[in-house]
C-alpha cells in the first residue's frame, strides 16, 4: 500500500526510499517485528482464555512434555497477522506473485486453524483427517503454482541450464509447497524448534529471492532470472520480523505453541517462495532440517507396517533424541546448528554453477 502511495507521488523525497526492495525488507522486517510484540501479550491471554486447557498433550511422548500442559496453541495466528499487515504495507500489491504468497499464507494458515481448533474443542491430539487436510493443502498450493509458474524448467544446483517439465511442472510446484508446509509442521515439537529455522531458510531466501529478480545479478551467477522475484525478500524479511516476536513468547518454556495455524503457513510460504524464485533444489538443502523430519516419520511408519519395528525410539527425530536422554534445550540448540550450516550450504550453491 505505501509503495502504490509513493508512486503515486512519483518517489519524491523520502517516497523516493520506498522505491528500493532493500529498504522495503528492512522496513518490513521491523514493522512484523513490532507487531508481534505488541500484539503478543493480548493474543496469549485471549488463547488462554478461550482455550482453557490449552494444547492437548501425548501420553505416549516424552514424560517431560506433561508439564507444558495447559500452554494455548494457535499462536500462529500472532504471526499471520504481523505477516500479512507488514506485506500490505510494504509489497508491491501490483504482482501476482504476491497474491500468490498471501493465498498460500492464508490459505495454509487456515487449514491449520481448523486442524488445531478440533484438537482442542475435541481434547485429541487427532485434528483434523489427513487426507481432508492434504486435499485443501493441495488445492490452495495449485492456485499458487498457476499464479506464479510461468517458466516450466526445473533448474537445479550446478547446472546452468533449466530441464524442461511442461505442464507436469505444476504438479512439482504443488507437491514442494505441499511438503514444505507438513515439513515444518512435523519439525513443530519442541519450544523454539521450529521458528528458528524458519527464520534462518526465511534469511536466505531473501538474498537468494534479491539475485533472482536483478537480471545482473542473476546473469553473473548463472541462475534464473525471474521478473518482480525480489519482492519476495520482502515476504521473507517480515517472516523473519514476526518470527522473531513469536521466539520472545515461544522460547523456553513457551507461553505459546505456534500450532498447525503457524507451521503450516510458514512452511507454506517458504515453498511457495522456492518456487516462485525457481529454487525448489536449493529450499530442500536450506530446509534439509526439515527434510530429516518429515523423513523420519515417513521411514518410522513404512518399518513399522513392514516389520513390527521401530527404526527411531519415537519420531519425528527430534523425539528420538529426547528418548536418548538429550535435554529438550539441547536438541533445539544442536538442530538450530544444523539449519545454519544448511543454510551455507545452499547459498554456497549460487557461486558454483
Amino acid at each position: 500500500m505505501l509503495y502504490l502511495i509513493a508512486q503515486f507521488f512519483e518517489f519524491e523525497g523520502l517516497a523516493n526510499l520506498i522505491r528500493y526492495q532493500s529498504f522495503r525488507a528492512g522496513a518490513c522486517l521491523l514493522t512484523a517485528l513490532t507487531i508481534g510484540m505488541v500484539i503478543g501479550p493480548r493474543f496469549i491471554d485471549m488463547l488462554r482464555v478461550r482455550q482453557g486447557k490449552g494444547q492437548p498433550i501425548r501420553a505416549d511422548g516424552p514424560q517431560t512434555h506433561l508439564a507444558k500442559r495447559g500452554t494455548p496453541t494457535m499462536g500462529g495466528l500472532m504471526i499471520i497477522t504481523s505477516v500479512l499487515i507488514s506485506m500490505l504495507l510494504w509489497m508491491d500489491l501490483n504482482s501476482w506473485m504476491v497474491w500468490a504468497c498471501i493465498a498460500v499464507t492464508i490459505g495454509f494458515g487456515a487449514i491449520g486453524f481448523f486442524d488445531d481448533y478440533d484438537k482442542v474443542t475435541k481434547r485429541s491430539h487427532k485434528g483434523v483427517s489427513g487426507k481432508v487436510r492434504l486435499m485443501f493443502e493441495f488445492a490452495v498450493a495449485g492456485l499458487a503454482a498457476w499464479l506464479v509458474v510461468d517458466d516450466t524448467n526445473l533448474y537445479l544446483p550446478f547446472l546452468t541450464f533449466g530441464i524442461p517439465m511442461g505442464p507436469v511442472y505444476y504438479v512439482f510446484a504443488a507437491f514442494v509447497i505441499v511438503g514444505a508446509g507438513n515439513a515444518v509442521n512435523l519439525t513443530d515439537g519442541l519450544d523454539g524448534l521450529a521458528i528458528m529455522p524458519v527464520i534462518i531458510a526465511s534469511g536466505t531466501f531473501a538474498i537468494i529471492a534479491y539475485l533472482v529478480g536483478r537480471a545482473d545479478y542473476s546473469e553473473y551467477l548463472g541462475i534464473p532470472y525471474v521478473e518482480n522475484a525480489g519482492e519476495l525478500a520482502i515476504l521473507c524479511a517480515a517472516i523473519i520480523g514476526a518470527g522473531l516476536a513469536f521466539l520472545w513468547f515461544n522460547a523456553p518454556p513457551a507461553a505459546v505453541f505456534m500450532g498447525d495455524t503457524g507451521s503450516l503457513a510458514l512452511g507454506g510460504a517458504l515453498g511457495v517462495i522456492a518456487v516462485a524464485a525457481h529454487h525448489e533444489v536449493v529450499l530442500a538443502i536450506v530446509g534439509g532440517l526439515f527434510v530429516l523430519e518429515a523423513v523420519s516419520v515417513i521411514v518410522q511408519v513404512f518399518w513399522f507396517k513392514r516389520t513390527g519395528k521401530r527404526i527411531f525410539r519415537m519420531a519425528p527425530i527430534h523425539h528420538h533424541f529426547e528418548q536418548k536422554g538429550w535435554a529438550e534445550s539441547t536438541v533445539v540448540i544442536r538442530f538450530w546448528i544444523v539449519a545454519i550450516v544448511l543454510a551455507v550450504i545452499g547459498l554456497a550453491t549460487l557461486k558454483v554453477r
